[in-house]
């Protein structure tokens, strides 16, 4: 029995050393493709994000003024020299660049939010100026500054309060603030949608209210989708439209790019041209059908509403598209614009 009992003890270890030494083979073949690859991917995307910094830090951003005799026809105005705000004009941060602009009009006057990128902390807060006739900018402070990156902040009014949602990714979701003080003192309310992962459709959220529904616009940087979402009211529950995404896998025609409007019955959504680089143009875009169950939507025009221009403040780009209508019926808009410093060589 102890001879049988170590020949089949033999028997196991020969078997067991089989299997190792053959589950070893793939093992090895993973380590060494780890070994190889990894670097790799390492590699190119300190890369990526080394000239997606270095890029950034050639970005010069300015805010400016455009109008015209529709939503979909914008021109520099007349009325002014453009820009009419830049970093130089922030005094309490160090600002490497200020753009996004959102603007509310009430009885004191103009009121203009943008992001103004702080330079030291090397992310984006929340700033404000004011206008007494919408035309000449005095910059105030900054009114608002996460942990995280704050831009895009689209101010709206509803049910006599002013609120704000801010483009936060890095929050986790898409965030409700509320002004306690109207324009400098703002409270988180609610997340209106959560996401952490690039998938998540956090970016430049576009809110609008249209037959007793809000309807909310936010981008999935990855997949380069609109997607659409819906409540009943503001602090929500909020749900996927069932449409959603609205538009698919298009860096070209999906990302919003500023407030989404009425004009003449029809909504007009505004996207930012990713092509051939972020920030180069803004479409229009009219909502045809939109409902609990529907959704639809046709270019507007066949020429960008905004794009780089003769200027040196907005000679490679423009992204974002703030309108309002005056009351003469004409259509006047706070709009970004950027460019790109140019390495000089020495000689």
């Amino acid at each position: 029995m102890l001879f049988q009992h170590n020949h089949e003890k033999r028997k196991i270890e020969d078997i067991v050393s089989i299997i190792y030494r053959v589950m070893t083979i793939p093992s090895l073949l993973i380590s060494l493709l780890i070994i190889t690859v990894v670097p790799l991917v390492i590699g190119r995307y300190r890369k990526h994000c080394k000239k997606k910094v270095l890029r950034r830090s050639k970005e010069t951003w300015a805010i400016g003024i455009y109008e015209g005799v529709s939503p979909l026809k914008l021109l520099p105005s007349k009325s002014i020299t453009n820009p009419v705000l830049t970093a130089k004009e922030v005094t309490d941060i160090s600002a490497r660049f200020v753009a996004d602009p959102f603007m509310i009009q009430n009885e004191s006057g103009y009121h203009l939010f943008f992001e103004v990128l702080n330079d030291k902390r090397n992310i984006g807060e929340i700033a404000y100026a004011f206008s007494h006739n919408g035309l000449q900018w005095e910059y105030r402070n900054v009114i608002l500054k996460e942990r995280f990156h704050l831009s895009y902040p689209y101010v709206f009014i509803a049910e006599d309060d002013y609120y704000m949602i801010p483009e936060c990714m890095g929050s986790g979701g898409i965030q409700l603030y509320r002004a306690t003080h109207f324009p400098d003192e703002w409270q988180h309310t609610a997340t209106l949608v959560k996401g952490k992962k690039g998938f998540a459709p956090t970016v430049d959220p576009s809110i609008i209210h249209y037959q007793n529904h809000w309807y909310l616009f936010s981008y999935a940087r990855k997949s380069k989708s609109l997607h659409l979402f819906i409540a009943e009211t503001l602090a929500g529950p909020w749900k996927e439209h069932p449409k959603s995404p609205v538009v698919s896998n298009s860096p070209q025609f999906a990302r919003p790019g500023g407030r989404v409007i009425l004009y003449n019955g029809a909504i007009y959504r505004y996207a930012q041209d990713e092509i051939p680089n972020y920030g180069t143009k803004v479409w229009a875009f009219r909502i045809t059908e939109l409902s609990e169950n529907s959704y639809y939507e046709e270019l507007a025009s066949e020429k960008p509403v905004v794009q780089p221009g003769n200027e040196r403040w907005n000679l490679t780009g423009m992204h974002t598209v703030d309108l309002h209508q005056r009351a003469t019926g004409e259509w006047w808009a706070l709009v970004d614009g950027f460019s790109i410093q140019q390495q000089t060589t020495g000689h």
